[in-house]
């Protein structure tokens, strides 16, 4: 293959093998597939993951919803808070024209949501909401079951929402998995009592793929799977040979022993180190590391190699953090059997709001 690098490129048969493995898992499991859009950005890659099975899909953001319906993709669920009074104008707007689910954590968010669909031009089509619950991760979420059923008798109450369900995101292993179980049951229980259906149960996250349906959850989340990632690799979510992308970079520079230079510095990969100590793998020199970035360049430390990667050569990095990395280019390149076939178009790129 003919590089200009730096760049990223994304191998099409993987991300194949990957898609229908996911959906594979998802229906043995008896979940519905609902893919996170926010790791690939791609009206492409949505579209197949919906032909391939998936029932919606889920966006991080609001924005990313709009492209998505925009190129007549869904349902939809957006699975964080939507709060400000741009944000719900706009919310109203997408809801009147797509199968759109939300969730929320907190009272102010849910009675917000309500004035917003009730003021909008068609106050007559409740918002379904999923109550967010956060069984360990401690980011957002209702920490406890009774504080859960209270706020989904809230939305229940509110006449521009209906009460749908549970977004959970369990911590990664089975145990954190049996206890968001243990929650989840408890939550239905104090629903019960009064009368509310917990209708869906949303979880999610490409470490615990392989645990989907022992939460007690009907519907599955998953982002990182389509290309996976370093970290992945590290929480045995995936093999080497399931990473769909790589960064290629070329040596620019040798400036003294033990050192090399890369074209490729924080504006290509992420600076997420994602628990390591170096930010990416390259395979093909795996006792070289990665340890610094400028802006354009990558320092690599390349003291332990045996062999040191010529001036011109064009190395391939595995990202730590993929997710990060695809939101950097407006298009990527993409290969199946070694060649170019074509580009990606990254069309929520930026759609951070």
């Amino acid at each position: 293959m003919q590089l200009d690098t730096p760049m990223p490129i994304i191998d099409m048969d993987v991300v194949e093998a990957n898609l229908r493995r996911a959906q594979q898992i998802c229906e043995s499991a008896g979940v519905a597939c609902w893919p996170h859009i926010k790791t690939h950005k791609s009206t492409e890659l949505a579209g197949r993951q919906i032909a391939l099975g998936a029932a919606g899909l889920t966006c991080q953001k609001l924005g990313e919803a709009e492209v998505m319906a925009d190129a007549g993709l869904g349902p939809l669920l957006i699975s964080t808070n939507v709060l400000g009074v741009a944000k719900h104008r706009r919310l109203a707007a997408l809801h009147q024209r797509v199968n759109l689910t939300v969730s929320c954590d907190n009272a102010t968010v849910a009675r917000d949501l309500d004035t917003a669909i009730r003021s909008s031009e068609d106050a007559s089509k409740p918002l379904p909401v999923l109550v967010e619950c956060d069984t360990g991760r401690h980011r957002c979420g209702v920490t406890s079951p009774p504080a859960v059923a209270d706020l989904a008798q809230l939305i229940h109450s509110l006449p521009g929402l209906s009460f749908a369900g549970l977004l959970i995101y369990p911590p990664n292993g089975s145990e954190a998995v049996a206890a968001t179980r243990e929650f989840v049951a408890e939550v239905r229980r104090l629903c019960a009592e009064r009368d509310l259906e917990v209708g869906i149960i949303s979880s999610g996250g490409t470490p615990n793929l392989a645990l989907a349906g022992q939460s007690g959850e009907t519907a599955y989340r998953s982002g990182t799977s389509i290309f996976n990632d370093r970290q992945m690799i590290a929480l045995g979510a995936a093999r080497p040979e399931d990473c769909a992308l790589f960064v290629y970079a070329s040596v620019v520079s040798h400036p003294e022993p033990g050192r090399i230079m890369l074209d490729a510095g924080s504006k290509t990969l992420t600076s997420d180190l994602a628990g390591f100590t170096d930010h990416g793998l390259l395979p093909d020199y795996p006792q070289a590391r990665l340890v610094r970035f400028a802006e354009e360049h990558g320092f690599v430390d390349v003291s332990d190699c045996d062999e040191v990667p010529a001036i011109g050569e064009i190395v391939r990095i595995l990202p730590n953090h993929v997710c990060p990395v695809v939101n950097l280019f407006d298009e990527i390149t993409t290969v199946r059997g070694g060649r170019i076939v074509g580009k990606l178009t990254i069309d929520a790129r930026g759609r951070n709001n």
